[in-house]
């Protein structure tokens, strides 16, 4: 990657509400937990479909909140972008969106 548009990514910030990132910070935490308690399955040899079951939920976890950060990023982020003329901005989200279905 160019270290030119690296840098310029790494200076874009979202504003968020408190309220928003606190229920973002919350969700990222029951994931921690869920992996915690997977690692704990794996040190204890739990049985090998009792730990995929639960990867299963931490995957769907993930998803979930990706959909909804993707989803408050359209709203805001890439709405805010093209209205001020940078087309760029989509070629963004189909990069995102990509990289999400992998």
């Amino acid at each position: 990657m160019d270290c030119d548009k690296c840098c310029a990514a790494c200076e874009r910030t979202t504003e968020r509400s408190n309220e928003e990132r606190k229920k973002l910070i919350h969700r990222l935490n029951r994931i921690e937990g869920q992996i915690r308690g997977i690692r704990g399955m794996i040190e204890k040899d739990a049985y090998c479909a009792e730990i995929l079951t639960q990867s299963a939920a931490v995957n769907a976890a993930i998803n979930s909140f990706n959909r909804d950060l993707l989803a408050r990023h359209l709203r805001s982020c890439v709405v805010r972008d093209i209205r001020a003329g940078d087309e760029d901005a989509v070629e963004e989200l189909v990069g995102l969106v990509q990289k999400l279905m992998k």
